[in-house]
């Protein structure tokens, strides 16, 4: 869980992560008579701007139903050193919690968007489905018949990517292969790299008890996400 996240917020809107949102993402020009006219000074400027990349961050974390009257005052009570209803601790555990609530909201959303996916695809033809879950297609067969262990350190191409097909991380992509004890990768992967052979290239889907869980893991990968991974096993190491 993420501690202090209103610091974090605050450091995140530097103007080099401001510069950074605005190139990838794009807003409706000015017009006369908008805020635009009362932007009078590098000051002006910079308030607004740091508004933005604050509600961005707020959005990015699905945050973005706060009560902004009273945010508003948390801040101007903490700048202006005034009293604060609560103490550091309940800080702390205030954000936490209702982080905590927010994560589960955004799991549960993305557990029902990877079921439904995961129900259409296992009606495919090719696509081998397992009891807990794990679903997968062979792309292409290996010739060898050695399969990994979870004691093995695997060496293998991949490139993983959301049910709507966004690329999250890619060897292919960086053109080198990566290599890894099995033991310690996610539990989708653990199963279906033990029932491959060396030289298989499969397709395996996994929802997200395979995967992650309710964690984060990156910018792409939120609570609840069913993934799917192109992976080609290269070799096993003993």
């Amino acid at each position: 869980m993420k501690k202090y996240l209103l610091l974090l917020i605050l450091i995140s809107t530097t103007v080099t992560a401001t510069i950074a949102q605005t190139k990838k993402l794009t807003s409706k020009p000015a017009t006369k008579n908008s805020t635009a006219n009362n932007l009078k000074n590098l000051k002006d400027s910079s308030s607004y701007a740091l508004g933005i990349n604050m509600a961005r961050s707020l959005q990015s974390q699905y945050l973005s139903t706060l009560n902004f009257t009273l945010f508003e005052k948390g801040m101007k009570d903490a700048l202006e050193n005034k009293k604060i209803h609560f103490t550091e601790q309940e800080i702390t555990a205030t954000i936490n919690k209702y982080l905590q609530l927010m994560n589960s909201q955004k799991a549960k959303i993305a557990k029902e968007a990877g079921k439904k996916f995961l129900a259409l695809n296992a009606k495919r033809n090719g696509v081998i489905c397992l009891p807990d879950g794990l679903q997968y297609e062979i792309l292409k067969a290996g010739t060898d018949s050695v399969k990994p262990t979870l004691n093995d350190r695997i060496k293998c191409h991949y490139r993983g990517t959301l049910i709507d097909g966004t690329v999250f991380d890619s060897s292919i992509d960086r053109g080198e292969p990566i290599t890894f004890p099995l033991r310690g990768v996610i539990k989708g992967w653990q199963e279906a790299l033990q029932l491959m052979t060396v030289g298989s290239k499969w397709k395996i889907y996994l929802p997200s008890s395979l995967a992650y869980g309710d964690n984060e893991a990156g910018d792409k990968i939120t609570p609840g996400t069913t993934l799917i991974f192109e992976v080609e096993l290269l070799g096993i190491e003993k």
